[in-house]
């Protein structure tokens, strides 16, 4: 049976923010959530987050999340945090019962990290440990002479020769759920912080003849925490090259994976090529042979193959069809659903609309609650007047119509099958099929007219 426990009570003063420290976001996700996100992938029996400052906004945000929450205040160290989550673990009636406990400011540890350090405790204690060149300011890992771990030095009460060793304490440790209770009731403050360390429970262990273990994480930039807005920064762009790196090998094309942003999920089929500054939040599906231009955003897509999205375009809780045309300048709205070979210019917005196949707007226009046929043509400047205020209604274009330049389509509306509307038409009436429908006032030429002068 195993609890996790993270820890989330800091203010995090460095980062200068009303937000909690843990709420501030890493690939726009919170660092508490990326947390959280691998610990389920253990599939702990309890998870309990330890809050303090900003208590009540961190729980807000995770009301729906099935999480225990222990309030730490005041805050007197790690072991003093831990101390309050101890109510609300569950088991430790066996040896297998154990505790993991991690940090909400320390948001890239992966699940398989974690799982090693699982398996390396045995029915003992495991801590995750690094080989730093500078270890300046961690706690140093202190070994016996069989290998094993015996205690755990922080930096300001370590001598030098403890000083000189490389390998440090990342803070994640996992121990026996019954022994660590009662390892916590035994540490002191007897430091030169005046704090409960939780790594003394290490030599604690020992001491009472439970084996200490270490672990070591698949890359150095799991373990890394978040004090300050500079170190946000670092951890952003780490993490966005670890998820470009792992585009590359799945045979994806980034122009240049050092302007490259991902913030939630991608799904790429083969030969997908992703150019310079583009954006991909939510959940994203890019089909085979999918091109996105620069500078795009793309937020919970799908695009099916083969089709090009342009530069500076935008889509949002849409669905592309195959081979169709996106941009530049293009932006989809939510409820865009776009059918193959469909072609959507620059500066065209359309929002809760059927595009039917082949059918195209290629300039200047806005196309909302709209269900369009297939092989329609839309002119430049065509607006679909949908909204009266109050009310949104729809407008219904059969399939190979045609919308001349600087339309107007006063919804609720139907054009028929093959119909032309005249440029510069108000439609406030059905168009019927086969026909055209335009509404112009006569053309006439004043001959006497001149245009006005300046006044001296």
């Amino acid at each position: 049976m195993l609890n996790i426990v993270i820890l989330a009570a800091g203010m995090g003063k460095r980062m200068q923010s009303d937000l909690p420290k843990v709420l501030h976001p890493i690939a726009g996700k919170s660092m508490l959530a990326h947390v959280l996100d691998s610990a389920r992938e253990l599939e702990p029996e309890k998870v309990v987050v330890v809050v303090g400052h900003g208590a009540e906004r961190i729980q807000q945000t995770f009301a729906q999340a099935e999480l225990a929450f222990a309030l730490q205040q005041p805050q007197y160290g790690t072991g003093h945090a831990v101390q309050q989550a101890v109510p609300d673990l569950v088991g430790g009636d066996n040896a297998d019962d154990a505790t993991l406990v991690l940090y909400g400011d320390v948001p890239l540890v992966q699940a398989d990290t974690l799982r090693r350090l699982l398996e390396a405790r045995g029915q003992g204690v495991a801590v995750l440990t690094e080989n730093l060149s500078d270890p300046t300011g961690y706690g140093r890992i202190i070994r016996g002479a069989d290998g094993t771990v015996q205690r755990i030095v922080e930096h300001k009460d370590a001598s030098d020769a403890e000083r000189a060793v490389q390998e440090v304490n990342t803070g994640i440790l996992v121990a026996p759920t019954a022994q660590l209770k009662d390892w916590l009731t035994r540490i002191t403050n007897d430091n030169a912080q005046g704090e409960y360390y939780l790594t003394d429970i290490i030599a604690l262990a020992v001491s009472d003849g439970v084996s200490v273990q270490a672990a070591q994480p698949a890359a150095g930039w799991e373990t890394l925490g978040v004090n300050s807005r500079v170190q946000q920064a670092q951890l952003e762009r780490m993490w966005q090259s670890e998820q470009a790196r792992r585009l590359l090998e799945k045979g994806v094309t980034l122009a240049d994976p050092a302007r490259f942003d991902l913030r939630g999920t991608l799904e790429c089929g083969r030969d997908v090529f992703i150019d310079v500054g583009c954006v991909f939040e939510g959940k994203v599906v890019l089909q085979d042979g999918v091109r996105v231009g620069p500078h795009s955003v793309l937020r919970d897509v799908s695009v099916g193959a083969g089709t090009q999205i342009e530069a500076f375009s935008h889509l949002q809780q849409a669905q592309v069809g195959e081979e169709a045309r996106i941009g530049p300048y293009a932006r989809l709205r939510p409820g865009a659903v776009l059918a193959n070979h469909t072609h959507v210019g620059n500066f065209v917005e359309i929002k809760n609309t059927q595009l039917g196949e082949g059918s195209k707007a290629n300039h200047l226009s806005y196309i909302g609650d709209a269900d369009i046929g297939q092989r329609v043509n839309i002119g430049a400047g065509t607006i679909t007047c949908n909204y009266d205020g109050v009310n949104k209604y729809r407008t219904v274009i059969g399939d190979d119509a045609f919308i001349g330049s600087d339309t107007q389509l006063v919804a609720p509306v139907t054009v028929g099958r093959g119909a032309t509307i005249g440029a510069g038409t108000t439609l406030v009436r059905n168009a019927p099929d086969e026909q055209l429908t335009l509404s112009r006032s006569e053309q006439r030429s004043v001959p006497a007219w001149k245009r006005p002068v300046r006044k001296s």
